[in-house]
């Protein structure tokens, strides 16, 4: 699964672009609430847990000058905007909505059923990629993950265990990656950046590959996964930061060719899930491997 234990201090991370993009996050809310905010009731403790713990505790003790808490308000002082922190009277959607405002992570809410199945029964995800997350509650991981290739054969066994066995207070973090050929938007809920092309061999898949890509509308999406436990529900919290950088920034850095023999070194099937015959040979010859 490729993952690793990290500190507290690294779950919630604040850069330059942040004010940039938590306006654009607040404009989301707006536009496509339905694809932003969604939860059911066996989520409700899990929602209350993970407010206290970003907007109570997480965010005015790391980042105090940017954050504080005073008289039952939380003030965000970059943004001006303030929130409730009496959790007793706030509603599940009020609580999203404020996560969703204050930090560039989107939360998946997996929580444990009767028979110990993990299902998503909340989120708060303003730059989802590929995922209408509406569709997906009420799933088990395994469930949610059934496209990818290989997981229920190689993964699926280890992916539970290490759910199971769990503890509060510890997070995990891992990576992942695709090629975004459409431009710097990171609000991709329908995008086709994984998933299976057309079957090789049709038609429909010889014009996807006769398609030209736009290279200066093309990015290196990558996007952190972070796991931890909340110790009350015992939810499992997935976590999700995503980055955007031009794949023209990464050839004039020098570092086209190797970005090239990381695509090219992927398993078939694999490669076919993360779309490479649309754009593997064009990224090949743009960054001098053609």
């Amino acid at each position: 699964m490729g993952i690793s234990k990290m500190p507290r201090s690294e779950w919630i991370k604040i850069d330059r672009d942040y004010l940039e993009r938590i306006k654009r996050r607040k404009v989301l809310l707006n536009s496509h609430h339905e694809f932003c905010i969604e939860s059911n009731e066996p989520a409700r403790l899990a929602i209350r847990e993970l407010y206290e713990q970003v907007m109570i505790d997480q965010l005015p003790k790391r980042f105090p000058t940017m954050f504080s808490i005073r008289r039952g308000v939380f003030t965000n002082h970059v943004t001006g905007s303030k929130y409730s922190v009496k959790v007793a009277d706030l509603d599940e959607r009020y609580m999203l909505e404020a996560l969703a405002e204050n930090v560039e992570e989107d939360f998946y809410f997996m929580c444990p059923d009767a028979d110990g199945e993990y299902r998503l029964q909340a989120y708060s995800s303003c730059f989802p990629q590929g995922l209408h997350s509406s569709a997906k509650m009420g799933l088990s991981v395994r469930e949610i993950h059934q496209p990818v290739p290989g997981y229920e054969s190689r993964l699926g066994n280890g992916v539970d265990r290490h759910f199971r066995r769990m503890e509060p207070g510890v997070f995990v973090g891992r990576l992942n990656w695709s090629i975004q050929t459409d431009g710097d938007e990171l609000f991709k809920p329908l995008a086709k950046n994984t998933g299976n092309p057309d079957a090789p061999g049709t038609p429909a898949h010889a014009a996807v590959q006769r398609q030209a890509i736009n290279f200066d509308d093309t990015y290196l999406r990558c996007e952190h996964h972070t796991l931890t436990c909340l110790p009350k529900s015992k939810t499992i919290m997935f976590c999700v930061r995503s980055y955007l950088t031009p794949i023209r920034e990464i050839k004039a850095e020098g570092n086209g060719v190797t970005l090239a023999d990381a695509c090219d070194s992927m398993p078939e099937k694999f490669g076919v899930y993360k779309r490479r015959p649309v754009w593997g040979d064009q990224l090949w010859n743009v960054n001098g491997k053609g």
